[in-house]
């Protein structure tokens, strides 16, 4: 399996609903999408509520028809059955039967996949572990806490060991030590190869995980690029020090501009290449030990709010 083959590709997509009430115009939910997904990424789709990312996996799922433009999933269109035994998927606010097991869920999910009992069961067991639900595997749907049952959705989208797999909000309910074990998961996965596609609104998690982001709104798209694209180096310079003392503003007074505490032992400087010296030896000529100099960058969420922001403008 080559790292440049091309898993899903779309070009000009385009889906309106309509409202056929009153003579109303229908709703353009995608007005022209362009997009392709490499094997072995992790990809991330993100956007406001209403912005059209639903209704595109939606479309690459098959769920949803009666768009226009291409879309193409292993190279092959959406309607093509077997293409979605090659992809697993974790939707937004799952309903898993409650009468069945946990286990019974897997086995089941499994076989409709096309799996035969034996290597699914192998599979489940794996799986079922790895999200800490195998102990509790016998036990109905009914029983489970909101996070128990959102590890149970990955590891049923997982069961059958797809090529590529939607992830709609993976961590919602799950705790910290959850949400870390699914990281990890996803990143095991994209090294051996698995395409990893997450729609999140917690853009710390896509920020740690995914090597590529589409930021959509309104059906188009604003920006994409890697993690480090879309989070540029902003002026500031984030300075720790061992013990900075209350008069640190004023001994810095003349160097470099938008002075800001962060924190007991760091604060933020705007300053140039030349300011750094100034200040380095300024802190230094007060005796004070420098413990850590870094570029603030943009946080994910800083860009995104920013880019909505400004499309809303």
């Amino acid at each position: 399996m080559s790292a440049d083959e091309t898993i899903l590709t779309v070009r000009g997509l385009e889906k309106t609903f309509k409202s056929g009430l009153f003579g109303r115009k229908g709703f353009q939910a995608l007005k022209g999408i362009d997009l392709e997904v490499g094997r072995g990424q992790v990809f991330g789709l993100l956007g406001p509520n209403g912005a059209g990312k639903t209704t595109m996996v939606k479309i690459l799922l098959d769920l949803v028809r009666g768009w226009r433009g291409e879309a193409r999933v292993f190279g092959l269109p959406p309607s093509q059955a077997v293409t979605r035994r090659r992809v697993g998927y974790l939707p937004e606010a799952h309903r898993m039967p409650y009468y069945l097991t946990g286990w019974q869920v897997m086995v089941l999910f499994g076989m409709l996949a096309g799996r035969d009992r034996k290597s699914v069961e192998k599979r489940a067991a794996q799986l079922l572990d790895r999200v800490g639900m195998l102990k509790d595997c016998h036990r109905k749907v009914r029983e489970y806490s909101k996070g128990m049952q959102q590890r149970l959705g990955l590891a049923q989208a997982l069961v059958h060991d797809p090529e590529l797999v939607f992830l709609d909000e993976p961590t919602d309910g799950v705790d910290p030590v959850g949400r870390k074990v699914i990281r990890q998961m996803v990143t095991e996965l994209a090294e051996r190869g698995t395409t990893i596609f997450i729609n999140s609104h917690l853009l710390n998690e896509v920020e740690m995980v995914c090597d590529r982001v589409v930021i959509l709104n309104k059906g188009l798209i604003l920006r994409e690029g890697t993690i480090e694209e879309l989070t540029p180096s902003v002026d500031a310079t984030r300075f720790e020090l061992l013990a900075p003392g209350a008069s640190l503003e004023e001994e810095l007074r003349g160097v470099g501009e938008g002075f800001r505490r962060d924190g007991e032992r760091a604060f933020e400087l705007t300053v140039d290449d030349a300011g750094l010296d100034a200040t380095i030896d300024r802190l230094r000529a007060r005796g004070h030990t420098i413990t850590g100099i870094s570029r603030r960058r943009l946080s994910l969420e800083d860009a995104f709010i920013d880019l909505v922001k400004e499309d809303r403008k």
